[in-house]
């Protein structure tokens, strides 16, 4: 008789033991799914300031009442211009780590923060981003992405990085799922010199009455440098 009772009393210490062990041990914290990269974009869209926005309006209503200019950047710098903006036209070249020449061009304008000891803040603004990052048979996740890319940029160099990088990293999830090779310009680092390229001058754009209201003549200025690289 003791020794059943004994039998029953360790079987029921040993299933208190298994209790306790098992109500004290954490409980498994399942992780967060990842954001979405299109999330991820919206919110870098929506760090829009009240400037960058105001331009962006001032840009896109240019564009809408223009015609057909014969250079697009041109006419916008002059727009601006006679608004009242530094606007002026960058044109960057480089050559890239693998041997290939590349050059790009689009506006920055130059503005005065009133609010912050007239520190001045270089905005870019883009006529065509969305086509610098389009690739050949995108996965739907990428193409829905590029959709969500605004045509007109306007910007800060920061804002415009973290779009950069992230569309980048896209890219290459998009081309490694159809088994497609990354080819090198397609990667953050070349992307990067289209904007940010040492090798920057700026162009003056004025008004050549001569040919018409919708051209002009370019005169090498100065140089540009970005502040971000």
């Amino acid at each position: 008789m003791l020794g059943s009772l004994g039998e029953e009393e360790l079987d029921q210490m040993i299933r208190d033991y298994i209790e306790s062990d098992q109500s004290t041990s954490p409980t498994p914290v399942s992780k967060p799914a990842p954001k979405k990269s299109q999330s991820i974009l919206q919110d870098i869209l929506l760090e829009a300031t009240d400037i960058e926005t105001q331009l962006l309006d001032k840009v896109l209503m240019y564009v809408r009442g223009m015609g057909e200019p014969n250079s697009l950047k041109e006419w916008v710098v002059m727009r601006l211009q006679v608004d009242g903006y530094e606007a002026s036209l960058c044109k960057t070249s480089w050559v890239s780590s693998f041997g290939h020449k590349g050059d790009y061009d689009y506006i920055d304008v130059m503005i005065m923060d009133q609010n912050l000891s007239n520190k001045t803040t270089r905005l870019i603004v883009d006529m065509d981003l969305r086509s610098q990052f389009e690739l050949a048979r995108p996965t739907q996740t990428y193409k829905e992405l590029i959709n969500a890319l605004p045509s007109v940029f306007v910007g800060s160099e920061e804002r415009l990085d973290k779009i950069i990088s992230l569309l980048c990293s896209a890219a290459k999830a998009s081309l490694k799922e159809n088994d497609l090779h990354i080819p090198p310009w397609r990667k953050a680092e070349y992307m990067q010199s289209k904007w940010f390229s040492k090798n920057c001058n700026k162009v003056s754009v004025m008004l050549n009455p001569e040919l018409g209201s919708d051209a002009s003549e370019e005169k090498n200025s100065a140089t540009c440098c970005p502040s971000i690289f």
